[in-house]
């Protein structure tokens, strides 16, 4: 019989919401800079530590700088889609890069994202897990002529495996509505659309729950990341349930004393009706993979199969993949999840105590 732990772990995952930047090891990233001359702050162990969101950030653009040559970007992207499939069961990976962190270093773009598929390719062929690239903004160091920079490097230099574009870094630097014309341009040119928008490591008035309608009407994404936020507006939260926008959301990858508010932000989002998929966002800077995303917000939440199972075939519904490659996923998942759930063990103590917990909120919400 098969435990809830192993359950999860196993259950078929799509991961949309990973930066390549935060998904580099940390022996490898000291190895890297060490080749290339970079400095870095702490050793191996210590590198990944930090007090605050932009302390992160900082660190993350100044690891990036590590990362110069094709051969270079290739092994990071092998190892991370490594991690994903050892470490979660992850089938399919929709990539965030920020050529940005990389071209001031002498990296051109072409050298970018040859080696970030040189490593998808030979990871996809080893392990089965596929991977399409999104090309990324940091509004935080980035201007809007950067943004149209990137989108003609997109454009000149055209991959099938880049299929959109992303908006990440501080929201309090660059609101959606600065964005308004490389987005419009990028949907003009077909590409898919997203940004980072609502987040809770933003006060209410940094990351408001209007950039959401300004995400949506405005930059036309088609699937928006984070979003915590928008529970401040009830006619917002209403909107994003009620139009099902795709909203790919991270359970760990935040300072640790805004984890255990996040995950019942997350909660209420779903119970809103919000459609939600879970991803990493930074899994190795923030010491976790999917594995340990599901089994830390299930066992908070007291999330059960039926939500395991829903979760699993929403990535699938929310990725970028060709409808072909969509149903191949979604049969294969169904399956999957099928053999998974009758392998499960009745006696699992998680299970039970998840079903109490069940009963006791809806006991509470009678009265």
């Amino acid at each position: 019989m098969l435990g809830y732990s192993d359950y999860l772990d196993l259950v078929p995952k799509v991961e949309l919401h990973l930066h390549i930047a935060g998904a580099v090891r940390a022996t490898t990233l000291v190895e890297l800079a060490a080749a290339n001359g970079v400095r870095l702050p702490r050793p191996a162990e210590t590198l990944y530590q930090w007090l605050d969101f932009y302390g992160f950030l900082e660190v993350l653009r100044l690891g990036a700088l590590a990362v110069r040559r094709r051969e270079e970007f290739a092994r990071v992207a092998y190892e991370c889609i490594e991690d994903l499939h050892r470490h979660g069961n992850v089938r399919h990976a929709e990539i965030f890069f920020n050529p940005h962190y990389y071209t001031p270093n002498g990296a051109t773009y072409p050298e970018i994202v040859d080696g970030l598929i040189d490593g998808l390719s030979r990871a996809e062929a080893e392990f089965g897990t596929s991977a399409l690239l999104i090309a990324c903004i940091d509004r935080s160091v980035c201007l809007p002529s950067e943004a149209l920079e990137m989108l003609d490097w997109v454009q000149r230099h055209p991959r099938p495996q880049v299929v959109g574009i992303g908006l990440d870094g501080a929201e309090r630097a660059g609101p959606p509505l600065v964005w308004v014309e490389a987005w419009r341009r990028a949907g003009r040119a077909g590409l898919r659309r997203t940004a980072h928008v609502c987040e809770d490591n933003q006060t209410l008035f940094e990351g408001p729950p209007a950039h959401f309608t300004h995400c949506r009407d405005a930059l036309g994404c088609d699937r928006l990341d984070h979003g915590y936020n928008m529970l401040a507006d009830p006619a917002i939260l209403a909107r994003a349930a009620a139009e099902q926008v795709p909203f790919t959301m991270a359970c760990w990858s935040s300072i640790p004393a805004n984890r255990a508010p996040r995950q019942q932000r997350i909660r209420r989002l779903y119970e809103a009706g919000v459609n939600i998929v879970l991803g990493t966002d930074d899994p190795t800077f923030f010491h976790t993979s999917m594995g340990h995303c599901w089994r830390t917000l299930f066992d908070a939440l007291g999330w059960q199969p039926a939500q395991a199972r829903q979760l699993s075939l929403a990535g699938v519904e929310a990725s970028w993949l060709p409808e072909a490659r969509k149903a191949e996923l979604r049969a294969e998942f169904s399956a999957r999840l099928d053999a998974l759930e009758a392998a499960l063990d009745p006696e699992d103590r998680r299970l039970d105590l998840a079903i109490m917990r069940e009963v006791k909120e809806s006991e509470r919400s009678s009265f």
